[in-house]
């Protein structure tokens, strides 16, 4: 089957996988990583690499993204919830709960799918962009917006927007397992806000004798998490924008290291694994993330966000460690453009 585009962004890997490819460099990811994982495992102790999904509280890193809302269903006109079914029938003894969530899929720990970020490239050479996603798929053909006239409210306004290709099920079917490697960022930098760049990277790289390898999950611990666990469910609005690394998606060595590494997914206890830029930065047009755009939109590589990696970095810091079995998978909800996931850690 040919390609879906003419031109591929530069910097890119669009092919590399076949024109049809949803899965990006998760194809690396296959047995021989998953018994790499598995080989780091020798106490058998696990990790919960999670923050509470109801963190971080209230919408200051995101106003589009509310934290979650349980409510009872509902049975015979009632809530379903310390429901005694002798209400319905007396010889029964049952009490039943059931509930349902209205979440936002990225607002706390979270995998973003290939569908989350695209582009304006002119993907057909004709001198005019188009709006595409990994390996050239389109809007409108496979991620597509909600047809029809604005509705009375939200839900119903934007319902029917989904991800036909590139949706975060292909992450599930796969199987996110292997093996992980953290890099403790905090351990060196403390709670400084600071974009990461790639000398700093290699600084820490080999002070901590860290080895990436093709296929591995890549993990930055940053404390970023533990900040907001302090606060509460209460986020200082000026304090979360103000504190802790992340990487430096500006700088251009490396995001190259990204791509030469080899690894399957870079993942974060922070809010976007890289420091959001406050304005331009090179002449327009250009990518407001341009760690977003290399990796999601040109070269399929998953983003993890918001994880909780404190303990796990503690432990592995005692333990004169860095590697360890990671089992992460996302909900398996197609269409979808992200996913909470509760990742456990094993070593």
């Amino acid at each position: 089957m040919a390609p879906r585009w003419k031109h591929r962004p530069p910097g890119s890997n669009w092919g590399e996988f076949g024109p049809e490819d949803q899965r990006g460099r998760m194809n690396w990811v296959g047995p021989e990583k998953v018994r790499q994982g598995v080989a780091e495992v020798r106490e058998g102790i696990t990790f919960c690499l999670s923050l509470p999904l109801d963190y971080p509280g209230k919408s200051v890193l995101n106003p589009r993204r509310r934290p979650p809302r349980l409510a009872a269903t509902e049975r015979s006109g009632a809530q379903n919830f310390c429901y005694a079914l002798s209400r319905d029938d007396p010889r029964l003894t049952d009490v039943v709960c059931d509930d349902q969530a209205l979440l936002s899929l990225q607002y706390s720990t979270q995998w973003d799918s290939l569908a989350h970020i695209g582009s304006r490239f002119d993907a057909d050479g004709d001198g005019e962009p188009e709006i595409v996603f990994y390996n050239g798929h389109r809007a409108g053909e496979d991620v597509l917006a909600a047809p029809g006239p604005a509705a009375p409210d939200n839900w119903a306004r934007y319902e029917g927007t989904r991800a036909a290709r590139l949706g975060i099920e292909h992450l599930a079917e796969h199987g996110a397992q292997g093996r992980g490697v953290l890099v403790d960022l905090h351990a060196h930098f403390g709670r400084e806000r600071r974009a990461v760049g790639y000398d700093d990277l290699m600084r820490v790289l080999a002070a901590d004798r860290v080895e990436v390898e093709r296929g591995d999950f890549v993990l930055f611990y940053t404390g970023f998490a533990d900040v907001l666990l302090e606060m509460r469910k209460n986020p200082d609005p000026k304090l979360v924008h103000a504190t802790c690394a992340g990487l430096d998606g500006r700088d251009e060595k490396l995001l190259r290291w990204v791509s030469d590494c080899g690894c399957a997914a870079l993942i974060a206890d922070n809010y976007a694994v890289e420091i959001i830029p406050e304005g331009p930065w090179k002449p327009v047009p250009h990518a407001l993330m341009p760690l977003h755009e290399h990796c999601l939109f040109k070269n399929g590589i998953h983003l993890g966000e918001l994880w909780y990696l404190s303990e796990l970095a503690r432990w592995l810091r005692a333990a004169g460690r860095n590697r360890f079995l990671l089992t992460a998978p996302p909900l398996r909800l197609p269409g979808a453009v992200g996913s909470p996931t509760t990742p456990i850690a094993t070593v």
